[in-house]
């Protein structure tokens, strides 16, 4: 049962992951940065709790605020480029924020013992769980309802005004621009919404594996964050959560007899995806905002014969 929970527990916090890349894209951005703010998060809300004694769930929200401020201040200078050099500035800052933390040091005395990041030896001893007495149930139903207060403020900013702005600006920036949109403004909110949530989603991750290093924070899980909702489609967050489930929960555990196999099969879906489902599982909606007026244009004037 332990594993089953455990695979939930994956899924819950990579779904967090993906939601954070979702945001992004909704724009039309590829940002390869969340595997960065994912790691900013995590180690700021392990340090939050190991270090100075606060409860998961305000460390959670510390950590996503101060990516949420990274990614605010990172978003300006990226989303003026774009397309393959907004990759490459991405992928940039990610391995930069890695190296730092193969880098950082600092480590207090707590109980009778030193605990911090430690450079390459990464950051041990996150027992916040286990030591307040969580099951690992208990964790699995805080992930997920975590997952699902996003989820719903995700819905519910998708099906508002709000959602159908980052559309129009995914879908045609000029056209977006002319009607009067801050195409900076609005990216930049994405980005900084999306680090959020990835800051929360690292948060939670570094509290259930008890130990990280910069190694877990590489291109490959940048990979997944993007992949994720491409692969889902970006017509709901629910394709997210598909897409999620069907990678971690089939590709990594379910034929984790292949080895390493899984990444050439990894590979091979995304090529089958692009190619016969470019708008993902569940395809892509239009933005409101450029959809016709009902019926104006054909009302006749008045005195019409």
């Amino acid at each position: 049962m332990d594993f089953y929970l455990g695979l939930l527990q994956i899924i819950g916090v990579h779904t967090l992951l993906g939601l954070s890349a979702y945001v992004v894209l909704l724009t039309g951005q590829v940002s390869m940065a969340q595997a960065g703010f994912y790691a900013i998060g995590a180690y700021v809300a392990a340090m939050c709790t190991a270090m100075f004694g606060f409860h998961i769930l305000p460390a959670i929200l510390v950590a996503g605020l101060v990516t949420a401020f990274v990614a605010c201040i990172v978003g300006f200078p990226a989303l003026r480029v774009k397309g393959l050099m907004l990759v490459v500035a991405t992928l940039a800052f990610g391995e930069m924020v890695r190296m730092f933390f193969f880098n950082f040091t600092w480590r207090i005395e707590r109980g009778g013992e030193l605990v911090g990041p430690n450079g390459a030896e990464g950051f041990r001893a996150i027992r916040f769980f286990p030591e307040n007495g969580w099951e690992t149930g208990d964790v699995t139903v805080f992930i997920w309802c975590v997952v699902a207060v996003i989820m719903a403020v995700l819905w519910w900013v998708d099906n508002s005004r709000a959602g159908a702005v980052l559309r129009a600006v995914g879908h045609d920036e000029t056209a977006a621009q002319s009607i009067g949109l801050n195409l900076t403004a609005i990216k930049v909110g994405a980005m900084t919404a999306g680090g959020m949530i990835a800051g929360m989603g690292g948060g939670i991750y570094a509290h259930t594996v008890t130990h990280i290093e910069h190694l877990v924070f590489g291109v490959l899980l940048a990979t997944f964050a993007i992949a994720y909702p491409i692969l889902g489609g970006l017509g709901s967050v629910f394709g997210t959560v598909i897409a999620v489930v069907f990678i971690q929960g089939f590709l990594v555990e379910g034929l984790r007899f292949m080895g390493e196999w899984r990444s050439i099969l990894f590979g091979a879906l995304i090529v089958l995806a692009m190619n016969f489902r470019p708008t993902g599982l569940l395809g892509e909606r239009m933005p409101r905002l450029f959809k016709p007026r009902p019926s104006e244009s054909k009302l006749e004037p008045k005195g019409a014969e």
